[in-house]
């Protein structure tokens, strides 16, 4: 049976929630002694909460990836915070849509591939932790850019890069260059809140398909759609 709980998660998904119930079981047994029980019982409360949204953070649930080789998928849960053209100087050369997606503590945080893509190279930057739903926090905080080529036609040049936030601290990616992903694959995620960029050449065939304010998720949502004539 599928444990619903991604890989990427260990060994916090396994560690943390064993410390939480040891703290409850040390709660229970000798808060009952020495403390008042409404105390003993807010405590354990709490445990609870925390110990749920623990295993709710690395949740991996099951999702069928929409098969339209014309559309750029979402490359993370969350909510758009900004949508622009900037310039893009280090692998797509030239003014590029970037589409900002903020990812908060209560998000799925599991990061996937916009669509068939091959990995031509990962770049791991050191940086700081600032809000990442400031879309400045890209330039200055830690990030990992995924440098994409689509498989399929047009075989455009794409940019996802995994920005960790105030509370972030750990980016995982498992994929190298050289790799191939599927539209809707997993290849990583960030740790406790964080930001996901992705850039596409600002063509005029590339039609953005969200607007600031709107949430989506990872492998199933559309943000992207090439339109031809």
């Amino acid at each position: 049976m599928r444990i619903p709980l991604t890989k990427y998660g260990w060994p916090q998904v396994a560690v943390l929630p064993a410390v939480i119930i040891a703290a409850m079981a040390i709660s229970f047994w000798v808060g009952f002694k020495r403390l008042p029980y409404w105390s003993v019982i807010s405590a354990e409360a709490i445990l609870t909460v925390v110990l749920i949204w623990v295993l709710a953070f690395f949740r991996d649930p099951y999702r069928t990836i929409p098969q339209d080789k014309n559309v750029l998928l979402a490359p993370a849960d969350g909510r758009i915070t900004d949508i622009r053209i900037v310039p893009e100087d280090g692998f797509i050369t030239g003014p590029a849509l970037r589409i900002g997606i903020f990812l908060s503590i209560f998000d799925v945080h599991i990061n996937r591939a916009p669509c068939n893509v091959r990995v031509d190279k990962i770049s791991y930057k050191k940086g700081k932790y600032k809000n990442a739903a400031n879309p400045q926090s890209g330039r200055v905080n830690e990030s990992n850019d995924l440098n994409l080529t689509r498989t399929n036609s047009p075989n455009d040049k794409l940019v996802v890069r995994q920005i960790s936030g105030a509370i972030a601290r750990r980016i995982v990616c498992q994929v190298r260059a050289g790799q191939k992903l599927t539209g809707g694959e997993k290849f990583g995620m960030i740790k406790f809140g964080s930001r996901t960029e992705l850039y596409v050449s600002a063509d005029e065939k590339a039609k953005c398909l969200v607007k600031v304010g709107d949430k989506v998720k990872a492998g199933l949502t559309p943000v992207v759609r090439y339109e031809f004539e």
